[in-house]
């Protein structure tokens, strides 16, 4: 099964990328705009796969039950989001006071986590289907993976944990990652509902978490580089099916 040795590979460097972003918060200040900027063209990215890639195959593999199923991972995030932690988005986290209680930081941890787990299910899905896909998943994750492993350590440092306490809980996003990936490989029967429900989680986390932290900003800019996510997109198919 070559398949799950590339999704495992790759699920493990999107991991790493987690915790390079749980690092910039113990490591020293940076500035805002060099995660705004990671954001805005992740957003654009995942925004495009979702849309130019996954749903329309999503559609294609299961055209009577892939509507309901974009719809279940649509809301399994937004459920998640809403119903367990008091308050987190992408970004560092600056409110203190909604961070009072540590046990708080440990929902919003298991918010995440059932976010990178279709992460991985995503990714092998993907690569189950074509190499192309595969590809452009890999992408979609990989450029929001430092922004998100920014978040949760800086949530669990408005906690007031521990550095080490947050690159913990960093390190629980990585792995949870590879347990989608893994679980999608025992489960690759199943592969047009996985994607299908992997379709429904990108969707969300890219209209619904990154766009609107991309509208925080007012420059022109952060809008020109979510163009510039979709446009890779554009021209990474171009050229994929060129050759």
């Amino acid at each position: 099964m070559p398949y799950l040795w590339i999704s495992l590979a790759l699920g493990i460097v999107a991991g790493l990328a987690n915790l390079f972003g749980g690092a910039i918060v113990t490591a020293r200040p940076w500035s805002r705009a060099f995660l705004a900027q990671f954001i805005a063209l992740g957003a654009g990215f995942m925004l495009a796969t979702a849309l130019t890639e996954m749903v329309p195959e999503s559609l294609r593999l299961a055209p009577t039950a892939g509507p309901a199923l974009i719809l279940l991972g649509y809301f399994i995030v937004h459920y998640a989001e809403h119903a367990w932690p008091a308050h987190f988005h992408f970004g560092e986290e600056t409110h203190a006071d909604e961070f009072v209680n540590p046990r708080t930081a440990y929902t919003a941890l298991a918010g995440l986590t059932i976010h990178t787990f279709f992460d991985g299910v995503s990714l092998t899905s993907g690569f189950l289907i074509s190499p192309w896909l595969g590809i452009l998943i890999f992408g979609a994750t990989i450029l929001h993976n430092i922004p998100e492993g920014f978040t949760m350590a800086s949530i669990m440092a408005a906690a007031s944990h521990s550095r080490k306490a947050g690159m913990m809980a960093v390190t629980v996003l990585a792995v949870s990652r590879v347990l989608g990936v893994l679980g999608m490989a025992l489960a690759h029967r199943w592969v047009n509902y996985g994607l299908s429900i992997s379709a429904g989680v990108t969707l969300y986390v890219a209209a619904s978490d990154l766009i609107p932290e991309v509208n925080k900003t007012k420059s022109p800019k952060y809008a020109l580089t979510v163009a510039l996510g979709v446009a890779m997109v554009l021209v990474m198919r171009h050229l994929f099916f060129s050759f």
